[in-house]
């Protein structure tokens, strides 16, 4: 039970962070389009990164440092990309979604192409695991658990949120922080 709350807690520290994921998770919660999708790819993915974290490839890659160096440099790419499309959207608040399709990809680019998933979820979730011997799958549960749990309260749980994005200002202000965030987090990751 130790490993299974351990995984949980550490889980939810590391996920529970204004990211580009998140704001998007958060903008099609608001918006109630595609949810299910949203969250299920979010969840999901997390799930395999973080088996794949304590199988032991985050081993592995340390070993092959050009991996993770290819990883950041499309990942820096496509972060600020997203970022210049944030800023878009704030500057033109009639432009607020794309269509689903459009959506799944970016939510599939945000997790897979984010270098910091990497060394979040496979590299530092799969080194803790390591402290819990036998038990180390019980922590991926517990952290996968948090993986589910933080996407459907926040994409579930958004719709509460409806009231506050009737107003183009606020989707101003969302996507203003979203620019930045995202943005400041592409910059880090090639300077």
């Amino acid at each position: 039970m130790h490993a299974l709350l351990a995984g949980l807690g550490m889980g939810l520290s590391l996920i529970v962070v204004i990211g580009a994921q998140n704001a998007l998770v958060l903008r099609q919660g608001v918006l109630r389009q595609g949810v299910v999708a949203i969250v299920a790819i979010c969840a999901a993915s997390d799930a395999v990164l973080i088996a794949v974290g304590v199988g032991g490839v985050g081993t592995v890659l340390s070993a092959w440092p050009v991996v993770l160096e290819v990883v950041r440099w499309f990942g820096a790419a496509f972060l600020v990309g997203y970022g210049v499309l944030a800023v878009r959207r704030m500057l033109r608040p009639g432009v607020l979604v794309g269509g689903a399709g459009g959506t799944i990809l970016t939510c599939l680019a945000l997790t897979w192409l984010n270098p910091h998933v990497y060394l979040d979820t496979v590299l530092l979730l799969g080194t803790a695991s390591t402290g819990f011997g036998d038990r180390r799958w019980w922590f991926a549960v517990g952290a996968m658990a948090a993986s589910v749990l933080w996407f459907c309260c926040l994409g579930f749980g958004a719709r509460w949120l409806s009231g506050v994005f009737a107003r183009a200002s606020a989707w101003r202000v969302l996507d203003g922080a979203v620019a930045v965030v995202v943005t400041a987090t592409g910059v880090s990751l090639v300077v």
